[in-house]
């Protein structure tokens, strides 16, 4: 339910005959229900309703509680403020959905569909009040609009290069004090996130630097017994499965990264499904990747049927026009 289903979903996606127009439509129907369930949550938390509607039985089978549990709305402890998960056992959860989900929607042909989906997601990513998935969808909405990717990397290089001599200095302080200020805003998560990290890397390093623990711990009271390395996919996998662990998701990465960036110009489905890496390289530094795959894997089929050269054409013919 975990690791496995990072390799087996893409594979999936390789093998079988799934026509492209029915994952954009399904994930653009599941996107658009987002644009109910805001609204409806909000009248709850005026009325006074907690939020919490029931934990599935499924809990029997083992595993975090949260995946389990179905809420119209969370309420954020650091500020008392209502904070939307959606469908995800947690709400930054929703804002790494929201990306992937935003990127599929694109590929939708149907106006009205399009539409709701894209709308859909930006609900979802802005009421999860996910720092992370608002900065990647940022990042996203250019890169959605422009057709070609190509021109994104030379636009990017060149104001780059041009104005790091004049403007460097002021830059890196504003960046500098925006990252600041995002992290003051949540004191409590960034602590708890750091002190993970620091925990992991030092029980990894002493104890067990080559396969890892091999199991899950939780932390001490310092970091609300969170198991340790949560928070982090790198971090996480150097804790439970050491250096062998680190690669074997390092790798395949930067192998279907470099196979994507180099079918740009042959394959359609190349570029969204080179994004949609992006997303995930970007949320690993601030989730466990292995833990909500039962949810992304829309975007995993996706990402085996881009690279699948024979379905290439299928990908084309969705383009041209064809919808379900």
């Amino acid at each position: 339910k975990g690791w496995a289903l990072l390799a087996l979903f893409p594979l999936l996606g390789a093998m079988l005959h799934i026509r492209p127009q029915l994952l954009t439509r399904a994930t653009c129907i599941l996107a658009s229900q987002s644009l109910l369930f805001v609204p409806l949550g909000l009248v709850l938390v005026v009325v006074g309703f907690q939020g919490h509607l029931f934990t599935s039985p499924l809990s029997a089978v083992g595993g975090p509680i949260s995946t389990f549990e179905v809420n119209l709305y969370g309420i954020n402890p650091e500020t008392g403020k209502p904070r939307w998960a959606f469908f995800a056992p947690w709400a930054p959860a929703a804002g790494l959905l929201s990306c992937v989900m935003f990127i599929i929607c694109s590929q939708e042909k149907n106006t009205f569909w399009r539409r709701a989906g894209l709308l859909g997601s930006l609900t979802m990513c802005l009421f999860c009040q996910s720092r992370t998935g608002w900065a990647i969808f940022l990042v996203l909405i250019p890169l959605i609009r422009v057709k070609s990717i190509a021109p994104i990397w030379v636009l990017l290089a060149g104001v780059f290069f041009s104005g790091a001599v004049v403007l460097s200095e002021p830059i890196v302080d504003k960046v500098n004090q925006v990252h600041q200020d995002i992290k003051d805003s949540r004191p409590g998560s960034t602590r708890v996130r750091n002190s993970l990290a620091t925990i992991a890397v030092q029980r990894w390093e002493s104890e067990a630097p080559i396969w890892g623990h091999g199991i899950v711990e939780r932390g001490p009271k310092m970091v609300e017994y969170m198991p340790i390395g949560s928070h982090h996919s790198w971090y996480g996998l150097l804790f439970v499965k050491g250096i062998v662990g680190l690669l074997a998701l390092a790798i395949p990465m930067l192998v279907t990264f470099l196979y994507l960036s180099i079918s740009l110009k042959v394959s359609t489905a190349s570029r969204s499904a080179l994004m949609i890496l992006m997303v995930f390289v970007g949320y690993s530094f601030f989730e466990n990747l292995e833990i909500l795959s039962y949810l992304y894997w829309p975007a995993l089929l996706w990402l085996g049927m881009a690279l699948n050269p024979l379905k290439n054409s299928l990908f084309e013919e969705a383009s041209s026009g064809v919808t379900v």
